[in-house]
C-alpha cells in the first residue's frame, strides 16, 4: 500500500502508550494496533481529528504517500 501510516512514531516521540491513546480518543486499543499496522483500508475524520488533538500533530505527521512498487517498499 503506497500510503504509510506512522502512528507507532508519533507515539514513541510523544512517548506514550497505544492503551492511553485510545483510551483518550475513545478508540479500542485493538483499532490503534490496527491503525499502527495499516490494516485498515480507512480512519475516520473525526478519529484522525483526535489522534492529531491527543499527539499534538498534523495529519501529514502520520500519513506518507510512497509511490513505487508495494513489495519493495518498507
Amino acid at each position: 500500500m503506497p500510503i504509510i501510516i506512522n502512528l507507532d512514531v508519533m507515539l514513541a516521540r510523544r512517548k506514550m502508550r497505544s492503551r492511553e491513546l485510545a483510551e483518550r480518543i475513545g478508540i479500542t486499543e485493538q483499532n490503534v494496533s490496527l491503525l499502527k499496522s495499516g490494516k485498515v483500508k480507512g480512519v475516520r475524520f473525526d478519529t484522525l481529528e483526535r489522534i492529531c488533538e491527543v499527539l499534538e500533530c498534523q495529519p501529514g505527521d502520520l500519513l506518507e504517500y510512497r509511490s513505487g512498487d508495494p513489495a519493495t517498499t518498507p
